[in-house]
This record gives C-alpha cells, structure tokens and sequence, in this order.
C-alpha cells in the first residue's frame, strides 16, 4: 500500500465514520420519535458531508482532476452526491424520515469506498475535459436525486401498507401522509431526469470532441439511455395515464435498481470504456 493510497484512505475515512454515526441516530429516531435525536442525527449528517466535501478537493488537488478515476473514488463520489442532494431535499421538503434512507445508503457506500482496494489513477489527457465533468457532476446529482426518490417510493409503499391494514403497524404513525410521500418522490424524479438529460447531453458532446463521434454502442451508453427511456415514460405514465401512488412508486424503486446496474454493473460486467471508472 502506497503513500496515496493511504492518504486517500484516511481522508474517506472520518467522513465514513461520520455517515455511519448518523445512520445510527436515524435508525434510533425511527423508533424513538424524538425530536432532539433527529436534530442530531441531521446535524452530524452535514458534518460529515462537510468532511467529505473537504476531503473531495483535497483528493482532486492530489490527482490534478475530477477524483473518479477509479472504484473507490467513484463510490466517494456517489455517496457525496446522494448526501448533498438529502440536505437539499431536507430543506425543501422537512421529510425528517427520509434521513434514514439516505443516511443509510451514503453510510454503505462510503464503507464500500473505505474498503474497496485503491486501483492506481491513470491519468490521461482524453479525461481533462470540460464537458467530461460537467457529464460526470450532472449524471451524478440525477442519480443522487433519483436515488431519493427511491426513498420515498419505499416509505409510501410502508406507509400505504399500514393504513390498509386491519390494524395500525409499525410504520404507521412513523410516516408522513401518502401525499407529501408522492410529491416528494415525483419532485426528485423530475429533477434526475433533468440533470440526468443534461448529464447524457454533455456526455454525447464530450464523446464528439475527444473521440470524434457522438454514439460508439458502447455498454454504458446503451444501458445509459435505455434508464434515461424508462424515466421518460415513468413521467409520461404519471402526467397522462395517472400513474400516482402505488404505481409510480414500485417502477421508481424498479428504476433505481436499473441505475444502479447501470453505474456499477455495466462497468464490472459488460466493460466498455468506462470501466476505467470503477477499476
């Protein structure tokens, strides 16, 4: 193990440690209901994202690029993402118990980046691109923002369970209205597909100026877009065909188990070039 390496370890690592503490905290307040414990576990959320966005710029000033050159820089990147996009969402919304999906989720992923083996960061002057980073950030905060909607697609399904149940479950009095859920999860729906419209936009421009061409059927792109497709017709379902509640909420959850293929699998099962990303 490499001087880097280690560097690079130690900088994920307080923030990983962090997630994981609000995690903790999110799960005792789904339980507990206090106010005092979400405040806290919300507050130590921002802390480690604080970290996290500190140890990002450190690590981008170490490579001299956008830090996504390998598995464990990708994964950082993606729980960052997720992270930036709940506290956003947390302000819009005041959905407290989405914390625990999201906490959770940026926790796992930020533990997979601690402890995946660091690959060495190739550098290459075809990746020092403009429109490759604004592809990159863009993609990024849509999945992140679809991931969210995942979130409340699952707390809607809960909480549709138990008020149709013969008795008030667990879930019950610890969820919000079925309404502020579908909201919710068709406002990050609608801001993903965007970002993830202007991510594949920049991503074909990219491709053209450093390749020389706009499409090349590689894996990634394939399945890239046939996600971005099946967001559009989630869309097109909900605003023409009433595909609210219930519905909407189990193909969001579908969606974002095809975007997380997409991401990871694609890259570690088919190849392509942008397996470079997640060596």
């Amino acid at each position: 193990m490499n001087g880097l390496e280690i560097s690079v370890k130690m900088l994920l690592a307080l923030p990983c440690l962090l997630y994981l503490a609000s995690a903790a905290l999110y799960v005792i307040y789904l339980f507990r209901q206090k106010a005092s414990t979400q405040k806290m576990a919300f507050g130590l959320f921002c802390v480690a994202v604080a970290f996290h966005v500190l140890a990002t710029i450190i690590l981008a000033f170490k490579i001299g690029n956008l830090p996504v050159h390998n598995m464990q820089q990708t994964l950082s990147l993606a729980a960052l993402a997720v992270s930036c996009a709940f506290i956003y969402a947390q302000k819009v919304f005041r959905l407290k118990i989405l914390g625990v999906f999201a906490s959770c989720l940026a926790a796992g992923v930020m533990v997979g980046a601690v402890a995946v083996p660091q690959a060495p960061a190739e550098q290459q002057a075809i990746l020092n691109s403009f429109w490759l980073w604004f592809h990159i950030i863009l993609v990024f905060l849509g999945e992140a923002a679809l991931a969210l909607a995942c979130g409340a697609g699952i707390l809607y399904l809960l909480q549709e369970h138990g008020i149709k149940a013969k008795r008030q479950g667990f879930f019950y009095k610890r969820l919000p209205s079925l309404d502020l859920l579908d909201s919710t999860s068709y406002t990050c729906i609608t801001v993903g597909f965007t970002l993830l419209t202007f991510g594949l936009v920049t991503g074909f421009i990219y491709a053209k100026t450093a390749l020389g061409r706009f499409w090349g059927w590689d894996q990634k792109e394939i399945w890239s877009v046939g996600t971005w497709l099946f967001y559009a017709a989630l869309l097109h379902c909900r605003l023409y065909s009433g595909w609210q509640g219930r519905k909407s909420a189990i193909m969001t959850i579908v969606g974002f188990g095809l975007l997380v293929f997409t991401f990871l699998g694609v890259n570690i099962l088919l190849g392509g070039y942008h397996q470079v990303f997640t060596r």
